[in-house]
């Protein structure tokens, strides 16, 4: 075991968000921050890095800009040291590529001595006499204890398949691994997307591409009513903004809930230039004959995947509009069915002093602090982990930088930055005021 070591804020997770706490508390003074994770190196989404991707927000939706466009570790700030700035005006493109993100976040990653990979999180616990955290952490087999005053959760989410698609089979994979698998798949003889969000369509597209060059079959299916785009219009757009976030945070837990279930199309969606690439493949294979063929099918639920003696795949699923049972057979399942929240493990030593609503589910505090018994309150934050109580805004990268301004100005007890006080021009609610009886 290694000696003790002793920070103000512990990180848990180094993906962009707890990466953006460390670069903004990098211009904080007085505030020591070290940021693990139990990876050996950062990776951001590689099975999903095609060549042309794009993100779905803006350049200034970096790790810093929102709160501080001046901080040293902005996108602006990257491309003037890669000496890509004037190219990057000439684009005119305000979405960078994910590729170029990436880059972006291992320049940030080479610039920061806060960091640590190759570390597990074993155990949270509170130490109630002295008022702080003491972390157990292993490296290289080695542990050790880390004794913070706050710890910040930011473990990200995992890859999910649904029962439905539960399967012994090797040949059902979540499309969060599909470049690793891609040569298998153009070498398929049919293959099959369950599923309508970006990264489905993204899939649908190179496969598509492929299929026009004598590759797969192509069937995509989804439990949508239809091929939906994101909502991107400028209104809607401030449904993500921190002027939502709060309105919605204040509302109470069962109209959140409520509320939540109408926000899957700024979230679930498909952005309006990849339907329009999915539309011109479908529409020039029209023009060539032998190709094998492409299906595309919307409000269909998959309820069962088999393995057959033959060593291919039957899928089976309900078309909810008429109740119809249909079934097809494949070669390859692409699940595009999403992510959901890491479990916690590591926190099951101070559960009990966390409070937790009707559904089981953390209660998050408006500084994103979970609330908690004594001395502990205003001491664990989470970060993407709190759609629940945040809405739409929880996991989008826009939010981010104000995210963690309110966590480091919680933790310093001051402004460390300055909060943006206007963010949208839809007043979402009332004032007493504006009440009539």
């Amino acid at each position: 075991m290694s000696e003790p070591i002793s920070v103000d804020v512990l990180a848990i997770g180094c993906g962009p968000f707890n990466l953006g706490l460390a670069a903004m508390a990098s211009t904080v003074d007085d505030l020591d921050v070290l940021v693990v994770d139990s990876v050996p190196e950062f990776r951001w989404h590689p099975g999903l890095m095609f060549e042309e991707a794009t993100l779905q927000v803006s350049f200034l939706s970096d790790l810093v800009s929102l709160v501080d466009p001046t901080h040293p570790l902005s996108f602006l700030a990257y491309l003037a040291d890669v000496d890509r700035l004037y190219p990057f005006l000439v684009r005119e493109e305000f979405f960078p590529t994910r590729r170029e993100y990436e880059a972006y976040l291992l320049w940030v990653i080479g610039k920061l001595s806060s960091l640590r990979f190759g570390t597990t999180v074993d155990e949270v616990r509170w130490d109630e006499a002295a008022e702080r955290f003491e972390v157990t952490a292993t490296s290289d087999g080695i542990s050790t204890t880390i004794h913070a005053g706050h710890v910040v959760v930011g473990v990200g989410t995992e890859p999910h398949v649904p029962t439905s698609l539960h399967s012994s089979s090797a040949a059902v994979i979540h499309s969060s691994a599909y470049l690793d698998h891609q040569e298998t798949a153009h070498a398929a003889d049919a293959v099959t997307v369950i599923g309508s969000g970006q990264s489905g369509a993204e899939i649908v597209i190179d496969l598509l591409e492929a299929n026009l060059q004598g590759g797969p079959a192509v069937r995509w299916w989804t439990r949508t009513p239809w091929f939906a785009p994101l909502d991107f219009t400028k209104l809607s757009l401030e449904m993500t903004t921190p002027a939502y976030m709060d309105y919605f945070h204040s509302l109470p837990e069962e109209t959140r809930d409520r509320v939540r279930d109408g926000h899957w199309q700024f979230h679930k969606g498909i952005s309006s230039d990849t339907l329009e690439r999915v539309h011109d493949l479908l529409y020039r294979r029209q023009l060539l004959d032998g190709l094998k063929p492409a299906a595309l099918r919307n409000g269909t639920a998959v309820e069962s995947v088999d393995t057959l003696a033959d060593g291919r795949l039957e899928v089976r699923g309900r078309h909810q509009d008429t109740g119809a049972q249909l079934a097809h057979t494949t070669d390859l399942v692409i699940a595009a069915t999403g992510y959901r929240e890491r479990e916690q493990k590591f926190l099951a030593p101070i559960d009990g002093l966390l409070h937790r609503d009707s559904r089981g589910r953390l209660i998050i505090e408006a500084d994103h602090s979970v609330a908690a018994d004594g001395a502990l309150a205003n001491r664990l934050f989470v970060a993407n982990a709190e759609t629940h109580s945040y809405g739409v805004s929880a996991p989008n990268l826009d939010i981010g930088a104000v995210r963690n301004a309110r966590i480091l100005n919680a933790v310093t007890g001051r402004e460390a930055y300055r909060l943006p006080g206007h963010t949208a021009f839809t007043s979402f609610g009332v004032t007493d005021d504006e009440v009539v009886g």
